[in-house]
């Protein structure tokens, strides 16, 4: 894993730099919170920039579009939305024999069924406890996808050679292990979330979301612009559309300009299998937040 440090990537002497683009008030993504390779059509200090929070392109998954095409040009075909979100289910259904495991090579002999570990069960994981071995599988995946690497589990990941860090690989691993193709379900609901987003924003790249956080002064924080916070987020974080719910899960409620990009699945697409009205995963970063 790479080693920690403050160290500047620019192209320019900081004496040529042009005010938008001085470090302190536009620090690029540390090397420490990233990877060098990834899955996507971005490499991840480009997609966890600030630059990327502003002006947000799509981001596309490695293969899945070309390994799916049939599904998504029949998608494309059907004008309502539940029509598609019923599709969707269907076809996850049908693709890694959710209902039929035992055709995905499921054993009564597998360790406590980890092969019926499913997209919506580990989601449900997630909202339950994000430190939990669902939520190691998520980072894991958001790591793997997006090469943005994960600065909190049961507590704050500082050093890779530390006990936080030696139990995300551990939980990873577990979660992983003898499971249906769960990241490649995940690839899926990603995918299907952007086309969604797309066809009911057509006009938007991004939505203000809240989140309710506790400890303020444990976040990482790189600065300040424009009157907001620069935060390094962890790679896979829980908002809500609605400040209220969000104010629920913490002493303070943040907001922040969110790109559709980075949505990996909401309650508006999911109806009723998030936890609750209004909930939205997204992948990390660095964002420009204000408080509430």
């Amino acid at each position: 894993m790479p080693e920690q440090t403050n160290r500047v990537a620019c192209d320019k002497g900081q004496t040529q730099c042009q005010d938008g683009d001085k470090p302190a008030a536009n620090p690029p993504l540390p090397a420490w919170a990233r990877l060098p390779i990834n899955r996507c059509n971005l490499p991840a200090i480009i997609l966890g920039s600030l630059s990327f929070q502003a002006s947000p392109s799509p981001l596309l998954l490695d293969g899945v579009h070309e390994l799916h095409r049939d599904f998504f040009r029949m998608l494309a075909e059907r004008q309502q939305a539940e029509e598609r979100v019923a599709m969707f289910y269907s076809y996850m259904n049908l693709c890694f024999r959710l209902e039929a495991l035992e055709e995905a090579g499921l054993s009564t002999a597998t360790p406590k069924n980890r092969g019926k570990l499913n997209y919506l069960k580990l989601i449900r994981g997630w909202h339950f406890n994000s430190d939990s071995v669902e939520g190691a599988v998520m980072k894991a995946w958001a790591e793997s996808r997006f090469g943005l690497l994960p600065r909190h589990h049961c507590a704050p990941i500082r050093d890779f050679s530390s006990e936080p860090y030696r139990l995300y690989l551990e939980q990873r691993a577990t979660g992983l292990y003898n499971t249906n193709a769960i990241e490649s379900q995940l690839d899926l609901v990603y995918t299907f979330t952007q086309i969604e987003l797309a066809r009911r924003y057509p006009e938007q790249q991004h939505l203000s979301l809240y989140r309710g956080i506790n400890r303020w002064e444990a976040h990482e924080r790189l600065g300040e612009r424009d009157g907001q916070v620069l935060v390094l987020f962890n790679n896979v974080n829980s908002f809500s559309t609605d400040p209220e719910r969000a104010s629920e899960f913490g002493d303070r409620v943040i907001v922040t300009d969110v790109p559709l990009a980075k949505i990996i699945c909401c309650d508006e697409v999911f109806p009723g299998k998030l936890q609750g009205e209004g909930e939205a995963l997204a992948i990390g970063g660095l964002y420009a937040v204000r408080r509430v």
